[in-house]
């Protein structure tokens, strides 16, 4: 490890252990010398012994809640609010021109950086890939402790959108992370070590948890994802001292029948159970996933959670094409205490899209209509900025911030979107759909100036293909959709039986169906509902930050850049060494403003488009005057073509192969940059090393799971035959 001012290379195998820093050592060579020594020893003091400097407060409610004025990030939208608005304002619209790299840490991942980092006591704590957490000085970045929770690979294979992790929680003298393959981890803050861990999901089941955990009067909250795949979703809330289950509150009716002994019993007894209908959500658990979106609010003593989407996918597979199917694609507001049902808001009624209301919500105090609200705010997937009280989660008011074609609007009076008709995708039609499943806004975090009064909104224009199919079957640890082709192969390329009745003016190019033209950072009017300025480019915009200086941070493909935040001119911008997805933080030690994110491409984007290389992950931690550089990464090219003729010869079937490769094995390896490009892999050149791979599992370790549960031998064979016609082409 080097450990420099300027530039910090943090390897992914060092142990647990805090380093060992001596910062005051005197040579004792003699008896003599002792009153020397004891007067240099008394020199080493920063205060007199009567006058010890006093420890930071603990990292409690109370902390928490005063940091709506200070300068560090305790939590994962630094405050309560969630809103990631930073009072600081040393780096400001005259001065952020000299803004330069402090000093960066390289990490030995290379999968997706999508972390938040939190800062406390001089200590930024960071996640990784693989949900790897680390402790850094935050003043150099020098490594403090690394925590590896050694996440079987095989885990990998039920992600659906990378192994990536979003953040930890902090509380009295604990880290929190949530560990891809379930389990909710304690670490001692001070020295890295584990301090308990739960299972929070059935290991025989594909969840996955990548979300930052939120800490809530002594209790841990966390959820989970994997409704592709088909599972039940459910938040969970552990005492944060003990590890025990407090309570936990389900997004989806037990298939059974039969009371959970949960939170959230007693509104699927008296109403939310009669909205579903039909067997199919009973194969899967119905879906309704919290994978992200948890937020407390202070004022109502209210957690509001938001939940995903359907499993499957279409809601005539799911539920017979009956009832609103509660509580999937809802904010569902809780006790904080007891986890108890207080009220709902379904943002898509018998979703049918992959719409989530997962998306990161915030707490705000607005003027509508000349009176004080306190409200909710979300924007998710399915395209509308939405507006709630936030005691009784009334719909204030609902509009379009992206173009949308699933709806024509929503009705203030009833809540209810008034859809159209083809975005149902009916009758066995195809309907291309505004926004797609990718999302108008997916995971990465908008943040609210309350000065500017606008929300900063990383959003995407996006479109797809949807269409039923009735072919489909339940396939455990498989996907999941029941869309048009997904019983031989993935949706997105899937041919049309009818063509879409449903063609939105001026439609972005798809790739296979799938599209994902344009990233666009809106500044939002939350109260006229209308955008102030945007900036689109060809290029996902990562999370936001805004800031008492006039600024808004946020990177597109690898610029980090510096908005003012009511004009939107942009002042400033730095190019990285890899693409930035993750969200930018800032925070304040000696009187120094520093500005951070986790640099590092993955996530959807990069297992749907392929459109850059693999990189190590990096943190980069910027100042006023910063002269620190970071090297380039060496060029990365494609494999090149193989040999198809030295290759031995396949006795397997290619049309089978064909299919089997769409079904299990396309998502990840569409794009041939980030994830290998099959038809270019040296394994497929003869059969048994193929199979060691696919079936036998020799890759698992570096995230390749072994197939072997959903694909015979002979399946195996069939998949290679496929690739060596595909190579060959």
């Amino acid at each position: 490890m080097r450990n420099l001012h300027s530039a910090t290379k943090v390897e992914g195998r060092m142990s647990n252990a805090p380093s060992k820093v001596s910062r005051c050592r005197i040579p004792l060579r003699g008896s003599l010398l002792l009153t020397l020594v004891v007067t240099a020893l008394a020199g080493c003091q920063k205060a007199p012994r009567d006058v010890a400097p006093s420890a930071p407060p603990p990292i409690d409610e109370a902390r928490i809640a005063a940091a709506e004025s200070n300068s560090e990030w305790l939590s994962y939208g630094r405050t309560y609010s969630e809103q990631r608005y930073s009072p600081l304002k040393s780096i400001n619209t005259d001065n952020v021109t000299q803004l330069g790299l402090a000093w960066y840490a390289e990490f030995q991942a290379d999968r997706g950086m999508e972390g938040t980092p939190l800062i406390a006591d001089g200590v930024l704590y960071d996640t990784t890939s693989w949900s790897h957490v680390y402790a850094l000085d935050a003043r150099t970045g020098a490594i403090k402790w690394h925590y590896n929770p050694k996440v079987d690979g095989q885990k990998g294979k039920d992600a659906c959108c990378d192994v990536v992790n979003r953040g930890v929680a902090l509380w009295k003298d604990k880290v929190y992370v949530g560990a891809l393959d379930g389990r909710l981890i304690a670490i001692e803050a001070a020295t890295g070590k584990e301090v308990w861990s739960q299972q929070t999901t059935d290991p025989s089941w594909p969840y996955t948890i990548t979300g930052a955990p939120r800490v809530v009067k002594g209790k841990v909250l966390i959820g989970n994802g994997g409704a592709e795949f088909g599972v039940r979703g459910y938040i969970s809330a552990y005492d944060a001292e003990t590890g025990k289950l407090a309570w936990r509150f389900y997004a989806t009716p037990n298939p059974d029948g039969k009371p959970d002994g949960a939170a959230s019993d007693k509104v699927f007894a008296e109403k939310a159970a009669a909205t579903w209908s039909g067997s199919g959500w009973k194969k899967t658990g119905g879906g309704g996933t919290p994978w992200d979106a948890i937020v407390y609010d202070p004022q109502t003593d209210l957690v509001y959670v938001g939940m995903g989407n359907g499993s499957p996918w279409s809601h005539v597979a799911r539920s017979d094409g009956k009832g609103d199917n509660l509580f999937l694609s809802s904010i569902v507001a809780l006790r904080a205490e007891t986890g108890e049902y207080v009220w709902h808001y379904q943002v898509n009624p018998g979703e049918s899209w992959d719409y989530t209301a997962t998306q990161p919500i915030m707490t705000a105090d607005l003027t509508i209509n000349g009176a004080k609200r306190h409200v909710v705010m979300q924007a998710p997937k399915n395209g509308f900025f939405y507006v709630l009280d936030a005691v009784d989660g009334k719909l204030l008011s609902a509009e379009k911030f992206v173009p949308v074609n699933w709806a024509e609007r929503i009705d203030l009076a009833t809540g209810r979107p008034v859809e159209n008709p083809a975005a149902r995708y009916p009758n066995g039609q195809r309907a291309t759909v505004y926004p797609g499943a990718a999302g108008a806004h997916s995971w990465t975090p908008m943040s609210f100036d309350p000065v500017a009064g606008l929300v900063f909104i990383p959003a995407m224009v996006t479109s797809q293909n949807y269409q039923h199919d009735p072919n489909w079957i339940f396939i455990k640890g498989s996907w999941n959709l029941a869309q048009d082709g997904s019983s031989s192969g993935a949706p997105r390329i899937a041919p049309a039986r009818n063509p879409s009745p449903l063609a939105p003016p001026n439609p972005p190019p798809t790739v296979n169906g799938l599209s994902m033209k344009a990233g666009q950072l809106i500044a939002w009017d939350p109260v006229k509902q209308e955008a102030r300025w945007k900036h689109t480019q060809d290029s996902t915009f990562a999370g936001t930050l805004a800031t008492a200086g006039g600024l808004v941070f946020s990177a597109s493909g690898r610029d980090l850049s510096a908005y003012a935040s009511k004009e939107g001119t942009k002042l400033w911008s730095h190019r990285t060494a890899a693409v930035i997805i993750a969200p930018p933080i800032t925070y304040e030690l000696d009187g120094e403003q520093y500005v951070a994110v986790n640099v590092g491409f993955g996530s959807v984007a990069a297992m749907t488009r392929g459109a850059y290389p693999r990189r190590p992950g990096r943190l980069y931690v910027y100042k006023l005057g910063g002269t620190a550089t970071a090297p380039e990464f060496a060029p990365s090219f494609p494999r090149p073509p193989i040999d198809v003729a030295s290759a031995t010869a396949s006795v397997g079937n290619v049309v089978r192969g064909g299919q089997r490769f769409y079904k299990y094995c396309v998502y990840c390896h569409v794009g041939g940059v980030y994830t290998p490009d099959l038809r270019t892999s040296p394994y497929i050149m003869t059969p048994d090393s193929f199979k060691s791979v696919v079936h036998e599992g020799a890759l698992r370790a570096r995230g390749m799971a072994n197939f072997s549960e959903l694909l015979s031998e002979s399946d195996v064979e069939d998949i290679r035959a496929y690739l060596l016609q595909e190579a060959g082409k």
